[in-house]
C-alpha cells in the first residue's frame, strides 16, 4: 500500500486499508495512560473517486490525543458514542467509484459536524457541542467534571476541525467541476434508545435533507422509498434528525452540491453495547439497501437526470 501526505491528512490509493490501533477499542479496553504512546493519525483519511459522489464519515474517528485522554474518565476514554464500523459497512463505495473522506479522531476531541461557532443545530433540544463535555448519556467526559474552555476549542478547531472541511471543501469543488454536480452522503450512526436526545426508539433510517434545502426535493423523495422498501426496518424523512453542520452548510442544490444525511441506528449492523462488535449478518441484510440509496445519488447526478432538478 502506498500512502501520500496531503492536505495534513491521508491520501490512500484505491482498496487501501487503514488499520488505527485504536480501532481495537471496539474489542478490548482502552490502554492504560501510562502505556499510551503519541503517534497520531493525521486529521482524515481520504480516497479520491471516479464519480460525483463524495461519502463523509466524520464520527468513526477513535483517537484521542494522551494529553485529551489523560483528563477522561474511565467511561469517557472508551469513546462508546463513536459511530463504529462505518467504513466496514459502507467498504462497497469505492467499488461505486465515490471519494471517501473519514475521521481519524473522537467526537470528543472536536465533532466535525457541528458548526465552528458552536450554535445548536437544534435549539430547545438536547444536543451535543463541538467539544462535548457529556456522555450522550448524560454524564461527564471530564475528571474535574468542567468544559472546554474557548482557548482550547480554538486549538482543536484550528488542528482537526478545519483540515476536514478544507478536504471536504476542496473535494465538492472538484467533483462538480469535473461532473458539474456534487453529491454528498453523510454517514452516521446511533444507538436506537437515547433518553436525552429522544423518545422511545429510534426509527432505523433517518434521512436528513434540511427539511429539503440541502438536496434537489425529488432525489430526498427517492432516497425515502428506498429505505421504506427496506423489509424490518423502520424509516423517516427529516424526522428527529434533519441533518447536521455537514448537511446543512454544504447541501447547496441550486449551486450543484446536493447533500443528504443517514443517521442509523446501530443495532441494524452491530451490537449497541460494549465491546460494540460488527454483526456480519444484520450488516449484509441492510448493506445492498445502502448501496441503492448511494446509487440513487450518482444516478441523480448524471445528465440526463438532473434536468430542472437545480442541479446546475
Amino acid at each position: 500500500m502506498r500512502c501520500t501526505k496531503r492536505a495534513r491528512g491521508i491520501s490512500r490509493t484505491p482498496g487501501a486499508h487503514w488499520h488505527s490501533r485504536l480501532h481495537s477499542r471496539s474489542i478490548e479496553p482502552f490502554p492504560p495512560i501510562s502505556d499510551m504512546q503519541d503517534s497520531a493519525p493525521p486529521p482524515f483519511i481520504f480516497h479520491a473517486g471516479t464519480r460525483p459522489l463524495l461519502l463523509s464519515i466524520p464520527h468513526m474517528g477513535t483517537y484521542v490525543p494522551p494529553a485529551i485522554a489523560a483528563r477522561l474518565t474511565d467511561e469517557a476514554r472508551r469513546v462508546p458514542d463513536t459511530d463504529w464500523h462505518l467504513d466496514r459497512l459502507y467498504a462497497f463505495a469505492q467499488e461505486l467509484g465515490a471519494s471517501v473522506l473519514q475521521a481519524t479522531h473522537s467526537r470528543y476531541v472536536v465533532d466535525l459536524n457541528r458548526p465552528p461557532d458552536n450554535a445548536s443545530l437544534y435549539p430547545g433540544q438536547a444536543t451535543t457541542s463541538l467539544c462535548p463535555d457529556l456522555t450522550f448519556d448524560g454524564t461527564p467526559l471530564y475528571l474535574d467534571g468542567k468544559s472546554v474552555d474557548e482557548a482550547e476549542m480554538a486549538q482543536r478547531r484550528e488542528s482537526w476541525w478545519r483540515p476536514y472541511h478544507e478536504q471536504l471543501r476542496s473535494e465538492l469543488d472538484r467533483l462538480r467541476a469535473q461532473h458539474g454536480v456534487a453529491m454528498l452522503w453523510d454517514a452516521h450512526s446511533i444507538r436506537s434508545v437515547l433518553p436525552r436526545f429522544f423518545e422511545g426508539r429510534l426509527p432505523d433510517l433517518n434521512i436528513g435533507t434540511a427539511q429539503g434545502a440541502s438536496c434537489a426535493p425529488e432525489l430526498g423523495q427517492r432516497i425515502h422509498e428506498i429505505a421504506a422498501a427496506v423489509p424490518g426496518h423502520t424509516c423517516v424523512l427529516n424526522g428527529r434528525y434533519t441533518g447536521g453542520y455537514i448537511t446543512r452548510h454544504y447541501g447547496r442544490p441550486g449551486d450543484g452540491f446536493h447533500a443528504v444525511q443517514l443517521e442509523m441506528t446501530q443495532c441494524s449492523y452491530m451490537e449497541e453495547r460494549w465491546p460494540f462488535d460488527y454483526v456480519p449478518a444484520k450488516a449484509q441484510a441492510i448493506q445492498p439497501h445502502l448501496r441503492r440509496m448511494l446509487d440513487s445519488m450518482v444516478e441523480f447526478g448524471r445528465p440526463a437526470l438532473r434536468g430542472s432538478a437545480g442541479a446546475r
